[in-house]
């Protein structure tokens, strides 16, 4: 029997789809990205099942959408089972460094070891401590963790989030980070296959990267914004109220997007990338050190971010909405033991696939109500037996999105207004065809498929909860079944795409 793969999960934290060099996006400075594209397997289209941090992350790990879970904001999610835990059972040393988001923060999760890092503007506690390790570590330099600059900076506003590091680099986040995965590296000396999860906090704002990254981008040309005037007057009122938000708060996202220039902009950009770029030499880092202990030809290791960023576009920035710069993410395969070198994939595919991947790679089966599959099919070559997705889902608080190749609805619960796009014609998603009498038809018919699958979907996740209570499996009907009630539930498939 071969011996089980190590698993490398490694996850940035806001990273639009389109800020990777080899990508073709030459703006970009992306080193180790770009050697992850050449030695892997390119997910061109992949897509987070939230549109923010907790809301994304609960559903990966938990392998259920957030009307499951009810985690959709800073809420707790972490009594959930998650597949790390199966991970566990199956004899994986498990492993977190950095931001996962867990909440509450502390606990286990199914890993046996973690070092903690949240936001960098996360707030201390009640009694003045700093609430990680990456704050404690901040202590024992002589330095308070840098909070709030929002609020003690007069000219915050006019500097878009772009805020350069100012202290020492091994003092920055994602450098501590970067360290602390690559000292367990170095010395973990067990033949017990790992579980690695390293979770970056860049490029979350602020945006601050390291001077001499900030460097490499000064002058260079970068994408305008998206935009077109008028816009916000044809979607619905949440994403002007959005745009308030940001400029009247004083949350750590605080930012006027009401006045900005073209300048403006190209300076907030050329910041948020230059922070991608300061997390990629720590993944570099990483890369580099797994292959010096030998274990990365005997790896699984899986690049991706849990959501994006507007930077601007439909003239917003951050996140909360269903805007691709949001809900498109990166997602790069590289599997030691396949070769699928330089290789792409155009496909639908969800980050809800992550857990069922990476249990099939360990050779574990997967509990029946995850709501993902794996890709390792893809990672066979052509020819596998694989029908690919016809449809992907992002769910956050009262929206619910349903996106496909060429539409996406999103429906805002509980409302007459939504979201509809034809992205063949409108791939920016500039004009939202939802209110149009034209394409009322379209719009019935894609929202009652959206709610089928949300009917859908709840009901196969009861699976879990009986799980839970020891239970009989849910029913799922199949046309032989003609049976309401019984002593045993069918199995719940593993997955469906209605």
């Amino acid at each position: 029997m071969a011996a089980r793969p190590n698993i490398i999960l490694i996850m940035t934290d806001q990273q639009r789809f389109d800020t990777i060099g080899a990508w073709g996006y030459d703006y970009m400075t992306t080193p180790a990205q770009d050697r992850l594209v050449r030695e892997g397997l390119s997910f061109r289209n992949a897509f987070c099942p939230g549109a923010t941090c907790v809301a994304s992350r609960a559903a990966i790990f938990t392998g259920m959408y957030g009307h499951n879970t009810g985690a959709y904001s800073f809420d707790h999610w972490a009594d959930h089972r998650n597949w790390v835990e199966d991970l566990n059972d199956a004899g994986y040393h498990c492993v977190n460094m950095g931001k996962m988001h867990f909440a509450p923060r502390d606990v286990a999760g199914g890993f046996h070891e973690r070092v903690i890092v949240e936001n960098p503007t996360s707030k201390h506690l009640d009694n003045g401590q700093a609430d990680d390790d990456w704050g404690r570590y901040l202590r024992i330099h002589g330095v308070d963790r840098p909070n709030d600059r929002n609020l003690s900076d007069p000219e915050w506003l006019q500097k878009y989030q772009g805020v350069p590091w100012h202290l020492e680099e091994k003092l920055h986040s994602d450098v501590f980070i970067g360290d602390s995965a690559l000292a367990w590296i170095r010395d973990y000396q067990s033949e017990q296959p790992f579980f690695l999860q390293v979770g970056f906090t860049g490029p979350h704002e602020p945006w601050d990267p390291l001077p001499r990254h900030l460097a490499l981008y000064e002058g260079r040309e970068v994408p305008p914004r998206i935009a077109r005037e008028g816009e916000l007057d044809d979607k619905p009122p949440q994403h002007a109220a959005h745009r308030q938000m940001h400029a009247t708060t004083t949350h750590e996202s605080v930012i006027d997007m009401y006045s900005p220039d073209e300048e403006d902009i190209a300076r907030m950009r050329r910041h948020y990338y230059a922070k991608i770029t300061t997390v990629d030499e720590q993944l570099g880092r990483v890369i580099d050190a797994l292959e010096e202990r030998g274990f990365l030809d005997n790896s699984l290791l899986l690049f991706c971010s849990d959501h994006g960023e507007l930077l601007g576009d439909h003239w917003m920035a951050y996140k909360w909405l269903m805007y691709d710069p949001i809900v498109h993410v990166p997602l790069i395969v590289r599997d030691g033991r396949r070769d699928r070198a330089g290789e792409e994939i155009d496909d639908l595919v969800s980050l809800m696939d992550l857990g069922p991947t990476i249990l099939a790679a360990a050779g574990v089966e997967a509990p029946s109500y995850l709501e993902g599959r794996s890709l390792l099919p893809y990672m066979e070559g052509p020819g596998a037996d694989f029908a690919p997705r016809e449809w992907v889902y992002c769910e956050d608080n009262y929206q619910l999105m349903m996106r496909g190749e060429r539409y996406k609805l999103v429906y805002y619960i509980g409302q007459d207004q939504g979201e509809l796009y034809d992205l063949e014609r409108d791939p920016h998603e500039l004009w939202n065809l939802w209110d149009g009498a034209e394409h009322h038809a379209l719009q019935r018919d894609l929202l009652a498929q959206l709610l089928r699958w949300l009917a859908s979907s709840t009901y196969y996740n009861a699976g879990y909860r009986r799980q839970r209570s020891r239970h009989y499996g849910m029913r799922w009907p199949t046309p032989d079944n003609a049976f309401l009630h019984g002593a045993k539930g069918h199995p719940v498939p593993r997955s469906f795409d209605l």
